[in-house]
């Protein structure tokens, strides 16, 4: 099996064990991340899920389901009201069985594939192989907006690696999405990974960089933490500018949370010890 998809699959899993205690009533709970429920936030995966499996069953079927999904949203409805409708509003644990077992299916469809065969996305088409981490970055972005809401600790594996590459390569992404000019500097990159090891990028002569811990230096990529929140050393105008920005994510610009924003909450949520 291909190393990213394996690493998908574990991603999946550490979500899964997260929520397989959680009582139905408790999914309901607003997160910081736009005010969606934990029940929007697996929906989402889940509806992420099958426009992966739409792709793979070819170019058309992913545009005609996309231009549905535009329809849909001229109405009026929202992303989170049209998710909800399309998916006939799944809720608890129930959901997370439905999103758990299509998500297996997703990488049982990506292992079947050329890794480096194309794959036709909302954004820019990408190989197998990128989009299978496309997709564990998804879960691990939104995951943490779940362990901040139940006030847990999270910990991290060194499968992070696969997200930071995203990151690292997204620089200039976050600028032409924008239509603002990439910065003639690449920032080199070095950060410490959960394990202690040490991972770079780019120059280290550079005049811009980014150091410091790879955990914090995905949040901030993934939006779900400014760059005020975290100890992330910044270096020079180039790094400044787009650790200011930073998506690595596909879609319209999207703005970081403002400083203070995206938190753990202070107490941990008592749930239930069932499965």
């Amino acid at each position: 099996m291909l190393q990213q998809i394996a690493d998908l699959r574990e991603e999946g899993a550490e979500l899964h064990a997260l929520l397989a205690g959680l009582p139905d009533a408790d999914w309901g709970r607003e997160t910081l991340f736009k005010r969606w429920t934990i029940n929007d936030i697996v929906q989402h995966l889940h509806f992420g899920d099958e426009m992966g499996m739409a792709s793979l069953r070819g170019p058309d079927d992913f545009t005609a389901l996309m231009a549905d999904v535009r329809a849909q949203r001229e109405t009026g409805l929202t992303r989170v009201e049209e998710t909800r409708k399309r998916l006939g509003d799944p809720r608890g644990r129930a959901l997370l069985s439905l999103w758990k077992g299509h998500l297996d299916t997703l990488c049982d469809a990506l292992d079947a594939r050329d890794p480096a065969a194309r794959i036709t996305w909302a954004g820019p088409d990408m190989s197998v192989r990128m989009f299978a981490t496309a997709r564990q970055m998804e879960i691990w972005a939104h995951a943490q907006a779940i362990w901040d809401v139940l006030g847990l600790e999270r910990g991290c594996a060194d499968r992070l690696q696969n997200i930071a590459v995203i990151c690292v390569k997204t620089f200039g992404w976050t600028f032409v999405n924008r239509k603002l000019p990439v910065p003639e500097t690449v920032p080199y990159v070095r950060l410490t990974a959960p394990s202690g090891t040490v991972w770079e990028w780019n120059d280290p002569a550079s005049p811009s960089a980014v150091e410091g811990d790879a955990v914090a230096f995905c949040q901030v990529c993934t939006q779900t933490r400014n760059i005020a929140d975290t100890d992330l050393a910044v270096r020079g105008d180039a790094a400044e500018r787009w650790m200011a920005l930073a998506q690595c994510f596909a879609g319209p610009p999207e703005d970081p949370p403002a400083p203070g924003l995206r938190r753990r909450a202070a107490e941990p949520v008592v749930r239930a010890a069932r499965s």
